[in-house]
């Protein structure tokens, strides 16, 4: 029989197995996910990126065409030129609700920055601001140019850079964490036609945009607001352009050809043509782990995700989403 020093010994003991359990529990980090969106499913796929499982579709805005995720990694933003902007929770894989920036605004672009999402409005020639914790729109900014279609954010968060397919051009605007009057907004014209994808050097002194167009890239020196330098890849369908965290490389997406183009992009030489489907991918979506180990690709026509190892330039694995479902844009919840 326990004498009562025992016992009491005994229930600290257990006590404090009980709290160092809570705590590694609640220490303990969610497993990492991927979002695909499914274009031609109008839908949002979460994906475990070990095993590659799909665990789950959740139903969204018609033709879902970019995804941004909220800080805390709960709630997804879904943005579509004809139904707005879906609002989903990721735990319960449910949407919450849908935002209309305005009728034919045509929402497509957005990211998530400091509580707020941001997102290209192509009909009303703008860029917006919605506060989720509102639920409103809360300011609009109108950049007078055609076409107004991806964005990329200055670390300080303060710069925005948008190309405009339809003009030729990208929009340089200031104040962006100021806001209303401060702004100011630079159109610097790109050679070539229709620039589409675009992304900032990691220093933050270049500006990178691939002109779908007519194959082309143009490189934008950040300080002069100039071209300094523009060169064809002979693509068919440039559509995204990313730079890798670590500045070792420009990776493009043609989905005419099927491939990834790979860039030195300190050298600015080609370096590699790697083959991801047969055939034309169609409009597809690209993410770059922040370690520059990999890369995601979604292919469109071949429905199905493409990984692709940085370090090797090979093809490591590959994600089937299913037919007629049409992957696009990728996200990552860490």
């Amino acid at each position: 029989m326990r004498s009562p020093i025992m016992r009491v010994q005994w229930v600290m003991s257990l006590g404090a197995l009980i709290v160092a359990v809570t705590i590694s529990a609640a220490q303990t980090p969610s497993p990492a996910r991927l979002l695909v969106l499914l274009r031609d499913a109008s839908a949002l796929a979460i994906v475990d990126p070990v095993s590659r499982n799909v665990l789950g579709r959740v139903p969204t805005v018609k033709d879902p065409h970019e995804v941004t995720v909220s800080a805390d990694g709960t709630t997804a933003f879904v943005a579509s030129p004809s139904e707005g902007i879906a609002v989903i929770d990721l735990a319960a894989q449910k949407e919450l609700r849908r935002v209309n920036p305005g009728d034919r605004s045509a929402p497509h672009d957005v990211l998530f920055v400091d509580g707020k999402v941001y997102f290209t409005a192509e009909g009303f020639k703008s860029i917006g601001r919605y506060d989720p914790a509102a639920n409103k729109v809360d300011w609009m900014l109108g950049n007078g140019q055609d076409g107004t279609h991806m964005m990329v954010l200055s670390k300080d968060r303060n710069r925005m850079y948008v190309p405009n397919r339809g003009t030729n051009s990208v929009s340089v605007i200031e104040a962006i964490s100021t806001g209303p009057p401060k702004w100011r907004v630079t159109a610097i014209p790109v050679p070539g036609k229709t620039p589409e994808g675009i992304d900032l050097s990691p220093d933050g002194r270049e500006l990178w945009t691939a002109t779908r167009g007519d194959g082309g890239v143009s490189i934008i020196d950040v300080a002069s607001r100039k071209v300094t330098q523009t060169f064809n890849l002979g693509l068919t369908d440039a559509n995204r352009l990313k730079l890798t965290p670590d500045g070792r490389l420009a990776l493009i997406v043609d989905g005419g050809t099927g491939s990834l183009i790979v860039v030195d992009a300190p050298g600015r030489k080609e370096i590699k043509r790697i083959k991801l489907a047969p055939g034309d991918t169609g409009d597809g979506g690209m993410m770059v782990m922040r370690d520059s180990s990999r890369v995601y690709l979604g292919l469109r026509d071949a429905h199905k995700v493409s990984i692709v190892d940085l370090k090797t330039l090979e093809v490591t694995n590959e994600i089937a989403m299913g037919a007629g479902s049409g992957p696009g844009c990728i996200a990552w919840v860490p």
